[in-house]
């Protein structure tokens, strides 16, 4: 089973529940994969008491122009929608930080005047310890799409058989969270109760639908607003699957890097009845 762990803005706990819930089902003897998705700024490994143990390179293949060979005919420019080819002096030039890979502009020269080179993006690095695989993807500094780096990551498959990954989703609702999201059986979406919480949960809940995936939430801060997120979620029959409650010892123990698992014991329980509560939704992920 695949199970991302969302949320429609940031601050909220997305990541705590994902750790947390990683390390809960680890200790209980299953073999677990969590992938930090959050390429921009993957903070998951900051919880762990593990150093990276292996890195790759990531890149993805861009277009190389022959100006002795282009003849100006503008089919590649045309057809490119993120406007990474223009035509200066006669003939196609390329801004390969703007390309998104797609390849569809070799297809359409008429001269065979375009090939591709391998542009780096980022790494892949993490470790696998004892039954539990950790994958983060890191952007490279000034890169701006973080998307095939997050489709690479989810769809590796991990080094050893696990019996559920966990993917850490960046925040918000754009193009990163729908890569991290849409190969998933599950989207579990962490909210605070508060005003903001509810208005970005009603975007998150409108982009899992869109992508027909099922969905439940996770309260976090619980007691700490009003019960505006009880009552949308009611409405919108979206189950609220878990509440964490507005606990000052949780925040001081996250501040030092330690996950909710280990400040509060007894919440690992909690944590293993909720993925058997998305197994009983999901029919166990098939």
């Amino acid at each position: 089973m695949k199970i991302s762990i969302a949320s429609g803005k940031g601050g909220t706990g997305k990541t705590t529940v994902a750790v947390s819930m990683a390390l809960a089902l680890r200790n209980h003897g299953l073999r677990v994969q969590l992938l930090d998705a959050d390429v921009e700024e993957p903070n998951s490994l900051l919880f762990l008491d593990d150093d990276i143990a292996a890195s790759e390179d990531f890149g993805i293949m861009v277009p190389t122009v022959d100006r002795e060979a282009c003849t100006s005919c503008r089919a590649c420019r045309d057809l490119c929608a993120y406007n990474a080819i223009k035509m200066l002096g006669g003939s196609a030039m390329v801004f390969p930080e703007l390309c998104h890979g797609c390849g569809g502009c070799i297809r359409v020269c008429p001269d065979d005047a375009i090939s591709e080179a391998l542009r780096p993006v980022g790494v892949i690095e993490g470790f696998d310890k004892d039954g539990f695989v950790f994958r983060q993807g890191k952007l490279n500094i000034g890169e701006v799409l973080s998307t095939p780096i997050i489709r690479e990551l989810l769809h590796r498959d991990a080094p050893q058989p696990v019996d559920v990954t966990l993917v850490d989703a960046s925040p918000g609702t754009s193009c990163p969270v729908i890569a991290a999201c849409n190969p998933s059986d599950f989207v579990l979406l962490v909210t605070e109760p508060t005003p903001f919480g509810l208005n970005d949960l009603a975007l998150a809940v409108e982009m899992v639908r869109e992508l027909k995936k099922p969905c439940g939430v996770v309260v976090n801060r619980a007691g700490l607003g009003n019960d505006v997120v009880h009552r949308y979620c009611e409405e919108q029959g979206v189950e609220i699957l878990m509440e964490i409650p507005f606990d000052r010892t949780i925040a001081e123990q996250y501040s030092r890097g330690t996950p909710l698992v280990t400040a509060k014991p007894e919440m690992t329980e909690a944590f293993v009845a909720l993925y058997d509560r998305i197994k009983v939704i999901t029919g166990g992920g098939q």
